[in-house]
């Protein structure tokens, strides 16, 4: 056992396989009660040695993909995990943010296990952070983006207490993928984030944020579900367990509701609101006026993102050319795209639009403010169903590839995964050492290092997607058309 001073009191973490590992510290109080949909709030102390040896309890989470009802009971939901290889050492620092489309998502995943990236000589932390109702929607009377603040809050908490367990809060590199790496995007352009990181990896950025119009909207419709009205009065009488249903019940007709636009044909009913505030701007105008230049960027993508989705949706072997041709009305509207086969061109848009162009063009809005970026691409593809699919650069950059969700995206684990795996890790390692993650910044040239059975440094490698969107601007989704009013709240 081990036992480390932070803000709060003492905890007592555990020594596994030569590294330290503290698992749920608080780094901000329960957001619940009183602080129900508030900017989260100092920790509350605690006297004696607090046990710093199970994952604290996840948010309230939707119910998709399996995740509601995984992990403890509890309110602490704002807890982090610590993995330490020298708890006497200076050495850079690895946050991770996790994806799961700001409805779900939990630090205590065995996929995240940050043990196998430690041995890179950098410390890692995993934290949890408010997803759906709770951290994203609209709510009158309450800040937006709570669980942006959140994030925030978990990123303070390592700036002042990190050096405890052997890392330097002067090189911090956060990292994410899907909404997680959105929310990087988010905070390269949030003032109250600045400086509290150095180094950025965006991975799969999702080009889905939202006006104060169009999340309100949805949050009014999440209210209606159970009669009442969007604001923090009505809402803080709901247990937080039974709310993320309300958010399920919209999520699942969101099609149906034309007003939301492009949103509603994905079903995403939560994502970041560029409120002025908290977010000022989208991460691609703040990025290209220079807003983080002095921060380090990897921004980067899978080559078949769409596919992970496909599957899960029974779309693989189905898609009909009306199908494919409304995603290119709704998805890439006056968007010159090539003559392809129906399942082809519906997962192309689908992955330029939701991941591969957002991320690409936050490296060149980076580069346009005068900062630098590399970019990336996950070309290796172990399955013939999965392909390089969205997601599945995560259990290689942990070196997780054994355990969690891996086993279904990467299939039978052989000698050629265990080899991609390493050459990952070592690149985000080593690019939260020095900043070098092995291959050159994107510029004029275009060089990007694509992850393979055998690893290149070449031309962005689909540049036909690049010219098709390349003035394309990024923007947030709004409202289309007149809103019409909602169910009577009763």
């Amino acid at each position: 056992m081990v036992e480390v001073r932070v803000t709060g009191g003492t905890v007592r973490g555990a020594a596994e396989s030569g590294t330290a590992v503290f698992r749920g510290i608080p780094f901000a109080a329960p957001p619940v009660g009183p602080r129900r949909f508030l900017a989260p709030q100092p920790v509350e102390k605690w006297e004696g040695v607090r046990d710093a040896l199970e994952f604290g309890p996840p948010p309230p989470q939707a119910g998709v993909f399996g995740m509601d009802g995984i992990g403890s009971a509890g309110d602490d939901w704002l807890t982090l995990n610590v993995w330490s290889p020298d708890l006497a050492g200076d050495l850079p620092v690895m946050v991770w943010i996790q994806g799961g489309a700001y409805t779900v998502g939990m630090s205590g995943l065995p996929e995240y296990d940050g043990t196998r990236l430690t041995s890179g000589g950098v410390v890692v932390v995993t934290f949890n952070y408010r997803v759906g109702i709770e951290g994203f929607a609209r709510i009158e009377g309450a800040p937006a983006n709570r669980g942006l603040l959140d994030q925030v809050a978990a990123l303070e908490w390592v700036r002042g207490n990190i050096r405890a367990f052997g890392g330097d809060p002067g090189r911090v590199t956060v990292f994410g993928q899907s909404a997680g790496g959105g929310s990087v995007a988010a905070l390269l352009a949030m003032p109250r984030a600045k400086g509290l990181f150095h180094r950025a990896i965006a991975s799969s950025v999702p080009g889905v944020f939202f006006t104060p119009e169009l999340a309100a909207d949805i949050a009014a419709e999440c209210a209606a579900e159970l009669g009442l009205r969007p604001t923090v009065a009505d809402l803080s009488t709901v247990d937080p367990e039974l709310l993320p249903a309300a958010g399920d019940e919209v999520m699942a007709r969101m099609h149906e509701i034309t007003r939301w636009g492009q949103a509603a044909h994905k079903r995403i009913p939560f994502a970041p609101v560029v409120d002025g505030d908290v977010l000022p701007v989208t991460p691609w105008e703040a990025l290209k006026s220079g807003a983080a230049r002095d921060v380090e960027l990897i921004a980067g993508h899978t080559r078949d993102e769409q596919r992970l989705l496909s599957v899960l949706e029974g779309l693989v072997g189905t898609v009909t050319a009306e199908q494919a041709s409304a995603a290119l009305e709704i998805f890439a509207p006056g968007l010159a795209y090539p003559v392809l086969e129906p399942e082809e061109l519906f997962e192309l848009v689908c992955s330029d639009w939701l991941f591969r162009m957002p991320s690409l063009h936050l490296a060149e809005a980076q580069v346009a403010g005068g900062g630098r970026a590399h970019v990336y691409e996950v070309a290796w593809a172990p399955t013939e169903v999965f392909r390089a699919c969205h997601g599945i650069d995560v259990p290689l950059v942990f070196g997780t590839i054994d355990r969690g969700q891996a086993a279904a995206v990467l299939g039978e684990i052989t000698p050629e995964a265990h080899e991609v795996s390493a050459r990952m890790r070592a690149a985000w390692t080593g690019f939260a050492a020095d900043g070098d993650p092995g291959w050159p910044a994107y510029s004029a040239d275009r060089l990007t290092r694509v992850f393979d059975a055998e690893d290149s440094v070449t031309v962005y490698p689909h540049e036909r997607s690049r010219l098709i969107w390349q003035d394309h601007t990024w923007e947030y989704l709004s409202l289309d058309g007149v809103v019409r009013a909602g169910r009577e709240v009763r």
